[in-house]
C-alpha cells in the first residue's frame, strides 16, 4: 500500500475522533504497517502522560492497515479483542506503532502491536484478534 493509500483508506473508515489523532503512515509491508502518532499535549491526562485510550486506537487503527496490506484491500472487520499492557509512560514526543499479522485465517486474523517511544523504547505491547465480515 502507498501512503496515499494508508492516508485514504484512514480517511474513509475512521470515526472522525479517531482521524484527529493525525496518524501518518511511515512504512506498509505485505504483512505489517508502521504509523506515527505525533505527539500532543491533548493526549495526556492529568498525570501528565500520554493516556492508554489513544495508545488503544492507534494499535487498533494501525493493525487494520496491516491486516489490508495482508488482503491486498480493505474488507470489513471488526475487533474481537485487544490485549494491551502499557509498559512505560510516554510524556512526550511521536510514539511509532508497528503492526503484524501474525496469522491470517478465512475469517480470523491474529496479530501483534507494538508501541516505541521517541527513545526507540517499548512503551506498549498489545496483541488482537478481528474477524473478518463477509
Amino acid at each position: 500500500m502507498t501512503e496515499t493509500a494508508v492516508l485514504d483508506l484512514l480517511d474513509r473508515v475512521l470515526a472522525p475522533w479517531v482521524r484527529s489523532l493525525a496518524l501518518q503512515p511511515v512504512s506498509v509491508s505485505d504483512d505489517s504497517a508502521t504509523l506515527r502518532l505525533p505527539f500532543s499535549g491533548e493526549f495526556r491526562h492529568s498525570g501528565g502522560v500520554i493516556c492508554g485510550q489513544a495508545f488503544m486506537a492507534a494499535a487498533d487503527t494501525a493493525m487494520i492497515v496491516a491486516i489490508s496490506a495482508a488482503l491486498g484491500e480493505f474488507r470489513p472487520m471488526t475487533t474481537v479483542s485487544l490485549n494491551i499492557s502499557f509498559m512505560r509512560a510516554v510524556r512526550k514526543g511521536d510514539v511509532l506503532v508497528t503492526a503484524r499479522v501474525l496469522r491470517m485465517g478465512r475469517n480470523l486474523v491474529f496479530g501483534e502491536i507494538e508501541l516505541l517511544d521517541d527513545e526507540g523504547k517499548m512503551a506498549v505491547h498489545a496483541t488482537t484478534t478481528y474477524t473478518l465480515i463477509n
